[in-house]
């Protein structure tokens, strides 16, 4: 019988190999953000060559962390390229806010049915606002020539986007528990107003059957008094 085999990942290695990651929070690498991905290698479930914004340099970092030798970056999840920034076409621009939601790190700014802008120090070029933009009123334009992966970008860039992501995961959980505070509010005073208006309508019926019998009584006593 083969033993299937359970691996931990230390806390030391699971960090090392997050910290040597762009944080750039792609997803290209398969995993919903760089941390994912990290604890994926560190439990062997996934190789180090899936990380395109890291391009080269990143996936020898991560082999050495990982003491594997290095891969050429698997390119059925993207290739290594100039650092990009998102660009809105602000004729074009629907105001609908799709492309907010999608970006992990809140470098989009707008509300609804005006304008968006793209905050650039804090763009990560990820892709992620570009598919569901209903307009394709966003393109992806390079800011750096010939460098790419970590020579297009910086330790602390990386680390920054990092805050940036978690800021964001933060602030929307935040919004989670307070519109549920809301729901529960409103519920409340829905069934508070629906208590009061059944204590109303008894009250008022009672009042009329009170006022139904003080009148029998009335006519019963005058018909005694005859």
């Amino acid at each position: 019988m083969t033993q299937t085999i359970h691996f931990t990942p230390s806390s030391s290695l699971l960090q090392q190999l997050d910290e040597a990651l762009p944080q750039t929070q792609c997803t290209k690498c398969g995993y919903p953000d760089c941390h994912s991905y990290a604890k994926a290698m560190s439990l062997q479930e996934a190789a180090h060559n899936r990380c395109p914004p890291g391009g080269q340099e990143g996936i020898d970092r991560l082999s050495k962390i990982l003491h594997q030798a290095s891969l050429n970056l698997d390119t059925e999840h993207g290739v290594e390229r100039p650092r990009p920034l998102a660009v809105i076409k602000e004729m074009e621009c629907i105001g609908c806010t799709l492309c907010i939601k999608a970006c992990p790190v809140d470098a989009i700014v707008g509300a609804a049915k005006q304008l968006h802008l793209v905050i650039n120090d804090r763009c990560t070029g990820c892709d992620l606002c570009v598919p569901p933009c209903p307009v394709d009123c966003i393109t992806m334009v390079s800011v750096t020539t010939t460098s790419t992966g970590w020579n297009a970008w910086s330790q602390d860039l990386a680390d920054q986007a990092k805050k940036n992501y978690y800021a964001r995961k933060l602030r929307l959980e935040r919004e989670k528990k307070d519109l549920v505070k809301r729901q529960h509010a409103k519920a409340a005073s829905k069934l508070k107003s629906v208590g009061h208006s059944n204590s109303d309508d008894a009250a008022r019926k009672k009042a009329i059957i009170e006022a139904a019998m003080a009148r029998a009584k009335e006519k019963l006593d005058q018909w005694n008094t005859k």
